[in-house]
């Protein structure tokens, strides 16, 4: 099959696109590169702030778009695939639609339904947009919600839903929100992100540490919004606690290649509170052999058949919880090498990169 893989959020695309092209696909990547995370790709759509950067973008963008046609698949990382206005985005998405055969809309949140839903209808205990049946009013939260509800976001977003020929979830929660959705149902299709595997760890990987590594990525834009402000002050409460037993190393705005190499350094990962699931941030460090601790919700489990392996140190979405199970891990250090070897194996057995390459396969092969 020729797939086209249009914008990336996480390196999802790009890893997606290796285990499609290990298939024996001709698979292309477009996108941003997620703007300072610099993901690969092989259609540059990066976009450069000033007028300077506006004209460079719509010339590497007619340019790109010859190339961006005759596809058997082309799958949106979302339905604001470019970095356009939403009210621009309508001709290029029906160009795709004209120059190829079948549309494929990711659900991976960030979109009009991800907001809408969590907020009106509420299909999650919680989410970053709910608490139980509490609105939440933070200033991330409301300032997503106003960008996506009741704009140009909201109307491209229903259009693509409902033109395309399928829905893809990475995660839980998105598959959640979006089977509330009535007309959605039944385009939709949960398969687990790609994660590519990584070199078998040594025995000396697995031993108790003298002290607790923690490692926290910060993303000033979403530091409320995904929680890691609350995972970060119940770790720094921690230290101060135990300060001979921990240590925090926090890592902000480098590329993905620097920010994978301190990762590595670490024991434990704090993520996100507001997510039953990893992220792919999660997710990558998993594969090396870290801890999560994050979203780890019974639901994670089940939708991926796991009943055995549960190497995620599930916490609630509040200050008390995160306090709770950092703590708990700090004082009993003798649990970390088996999380760490339960961590790996769980990446391996549902997330693996030609694993679900090969799920996507399947999807494509029955629309066309």
């Amino acid at each position: 099959m020729k797939i086209l893989l249009l914008g990336d959020y996480s390196n999802v695309h790009n890893t997606l696109a290796e285990g499609l092209k290990a298939l024996g696909h001709e698979c292309v990547v477009a996108s941003t590169g997620d703007f300072w995370k610099n993901y690969p790709r092989d259609i540059d759509l990066k976009r450069d702030f000033g007028l300077k950067g506006t004209f460079s973008f719509v010339w590497r963008m007619m340019k790109a778009l010859p190339k961006m046609r005759g596809y058997d698949i082309v799958q949106l990382i979302n339905p604001i695939f470019l970095e356009l206005k939403a009210e621009r985005l309508a001709p290029f998405y029906n160009y795709l639609r004209k120059h190829n055969r079948k549309i494929v809309m990711g659900a991976f949140g960030m979109d009009y339904y991800w907001a809408q839903v969590n907020t009106d209808i509420r299909p999650l205990r919680y989410s970053d947009f709910n608490i139980g049946e509490t609105i939440r009013h933070d200033e991330p939260a409301e300032l997503f919600r106003n960008d996506v509800i009741g704009t140009a976001k909201e109307t491209l977003c229903k259009y693509v839903a409902k033109d395309c020929d399928a829905i893809v979830a990475g995660l839980y929660e998105y598959w959640a929100t979006y089977n509330a959705v009535p007309e959605l149902k039944d385009k939709m299709t949960f398969i687990p992100f790609p994660i590519k595997p990584k070199e078998k760890k040594t025995d000396e990987a697995f031993k108790i540490p003298s002290k607790v590594s923690l490692f926290i990525g910060i993303s000033p834009e979403r530091h409320s919004y995904k929680g890691t402000d609350i995972l970060l002050k119940a770790a720094e409460a921690v230290k101060e606690n135990y300060p001979d037993k921990v240590k925090i190393n926090i890592v902000e705005g480098v590329p993905f290649a620097q920010y994978q190499k301190i990762m590595e350094e670490n024991d434990i990962i704090l993520d996100q509170i507001y997510s039953y699931t990893p992220s792919m941030n999660s997710l990558e460090a998993m594969s090396k052999g870290i801890i999560d601790i994050g979203g780890g919700e019974p639901e994670n489990y089940e939708i991926l058949g796991e009943d055995h392996l549960r190497p995620i140190i599930n916490v609630q979405p509040n200050y008390e919880s995160c306090y709770h199970e950092i703590e708990q891990i700090v004082l009993h250090p003798e649990r970390i090498p088996e999380l760490k070897r339960q961590s790996i194996e769980y990446i391996e057995k549902h997330h693996d990169y030609i694993k679900v390459a090969k799920q996507y396969e399947e999807l494509y092969a029955k629309l066309l």
